[in-house]
């Protein structure tokens, strides 16, 4: 296997991760550590409310967990296609994703990364993600089958 195919592989892994980790069934919580296991110290997340906001990866797992215990008793959060570009030790992604609440309310958004590999390990130095709508639909490439590419 190719460097740059076992880079594509590991961010995929990433993505992939991320995306389990703030899964959830009733009863349990998300995985805040292996969502945050995956980012570089002090990255930041930028969530789609506007203005654009900085949160640190930690405040925005404890926010996570914390809405577990109350409205948001079910979560699942799935990857539906990913586009990568990687440059030597950098890479950008992104990932469309499908949200289902409680069983019952679907959403979808795009997930851009910036990731850095140091140490010989991809990790994430900032994440930020926006909603789709009708008048901001996912692009083709993020939902057809673009994580087999």
């Amino acid at each position: 296997m190719s460097q740059h195919n076992a880079d594509e592989e590991a961010i995929r892994a990433i993505i992939a991760r991320q995306f389990a980790s703030l899964s959830w069934h009733e009863g349990a919580g998300p995985d805040t550590t292996g969502f945050a296991g995956d980012f570089l110290p002090g990255a930041g997340l930028y969530p789609a409310a506007r203005p654009a906001r900085r949160i640190e990866v930690a405040d925005f797992a404890e926010r996570m967990r914390g809405l577990s215990g109350t409205t948001l008793r079910a979560f699942q959060e799935t990857v539906l296609g990913v586009e990568l570009l990687i440059f030597g030790s950098i890479a950008i992604a992104a990932a469309g994703g499908e949200m289902v609440e409680n069983g019952g309310e679907t959403s979808r958004s795009v997930e851009m990364l910036l990731l850095v590999k140091s140490g010989g390990a991809w990790k994430i130095a900032a994440q930020a993600w926006d909603k789709a709508s009708d008048a901001n639909p996912l692009p083709d490439a993020l939902v057809s089958d673009a994580t087999s590419r």
